[in-house]
């Protein structure tokens, strides 16, 4: 963001070519949470501790995909991406898991949570193309504050659960619902920032960019209905 304020255009037609790495990189988040389940399926005593692994794992190549793809070595930084992708679907999928399980959620409950997102992108491309500078440069403040500030409830939830402490359902409801709306906003600063920030060769950062702001949007939709049902 502090890059791209009160720059012109670098990359205009950068989003443009992010959008096949983009839908390759969900594509393969998707085969990866089929593969989570069937494991959760047929051996949910090894399920655990290789989601444990393959967050870690997430963890280291996300910072160095995100580096060597900074640096324009598409070569090297496509099948790291690959691999994040894969990863990210296995770690999805005991979260979908819950949600086939929660009566009122299920396989329809994941569908609207694919759609939100389509609806997001769709809204995100109209109003994020359009913004003038000072409105893009406060939303984009505004949105990743937020997200800080959510990344802090979520580990706080997470750490609080090691004890057996789990959130009361109407503050789930609350914090997916702020979720919901903050990358929805993600979805429209990244519009604007995008091509300010990369150029049009810089097509796999930009993907990124975009895959985390979809991928987080699905996430805090599917944790919304999941609560809105009843299901902590």
């Amino acid at each position: 963001m502090r890059e791209a304020k009160g720059h012109a255009l670098v990359g205009p037609n950068v989003i443009a070519n992010a959008l096949p790495w983009l839908g390759g990189g969900l594509v393969l988040t998707a085969a990866g949470t089929f593969g989570g389940l069937k494991v959760l399926q047929n051996n949910p005593e090894i399920f655990f501790p290789t989601v444990i692994g393959a967050v870690v794992l997430e963890l280291i190549l996300f910072f160095v995909a995100s580096s060597v793809a900074a640096k324009g070595n598409n070569a090297v930084a496509l099948p790291l991406l690959a691999t994040y992708s894969l990863l990210s679907g296995y770690t999805l999928s005991g979260l979908v898991s819950i949600a086939l399980r929660t009566q009122g959620v299920g396989m329809n409950g994941v569908g609207i949570a694919a759609l939100g997102c389509g609806i997001a992108f769709i809204a995100g491309r109209q109003i994020g193309s359009n913004l003038s500078d000072a409105d893009g440069t406060a939303l984009a403040k505004t949105v990743r504050l937020g997200i800080i500030a959510l990344f802090v409830v979520v580990l706080l939830q997470f750490g609080l659960s090691l004890f057996g402490i789990y959130t009361p359902t109407f503050l789930e409801i609350a914090i997916s619902g702020i979720g919901v709306l903050l990358f929805a906003g993600a979805a429209v600063v990244d519009f604007y920032i995008l091509p300010r920030t990369y150029r049009d060769d810089q097509y796999l950062p930009a993907a990124l960019s975009m895959y985390l702001t979809y991928i987080n949007l699905f996430v805090f939709i599917l944790r919304l209905l999941i609560a809105l049902n009843g299901r902590r």
